[in-house]
C-alpha cells in the first residue's frame, strides 16, 4: 500500500489536488488498515483523508529547495528501470 504514495515535492509542475488526495487516501488506508471503511467508519475515514490532504498541500506549498526541479516522466522511467532490475534479479535467483 505505501508504495502507492508518490513523492510530490520539487517537480516541474506542482502536485495536483488529485495527486495529493490519492497520496492522502493511501496514507489513511495504511494507518487505518481499511481499504474501504465500513459505513460506521466512513465519515471519520473521509474526514481523515481531507485533513491529511489539506496538511499535505500546506506542507508542499511551504517547502523550499535549491535543487533543480525534477521531471515526472524521467523519474517514472527511472522507477520502471529499478523495478525491472529488482524483478529480473529475483527471477534469475529462482532459476539458478
Amino acid at each position: 500500500m505505501c508504495r502507492s504514495i508518490k513523492t510530490l515535492h520539487n517537480f516541474t509542475s506542482a502536485a495536483t489536488d488529485e495527486e495529493i488526495r490519492a497520496s492522502s487516501l493511501q496514507f489513511v488506508r495504511k494507518l487505518s488498515g481499511f481499504t474501504r471503511p465500513s459505513k460506521a467508519n466512513e465519515v471519520a475515514f473521509t474526514r481523515a483523508v481531507d485533513q491529511v490532504a489539506q496538511t499535505a498541500r500546506a506542507l508542499l506549498d511551504s517547502l523550499v529547495t535549491n535543487a533543480p526541479p525534477r521531471d515526472r516522466d524521467t523519474e517514472a522511467s527511472k522507477a520502471r528501470a529499478r523495478a525491472g532490475n529488482r524483478f529480473r534479479s529475483s527471477d534469475a535467483r529462482q532459476a539458478g
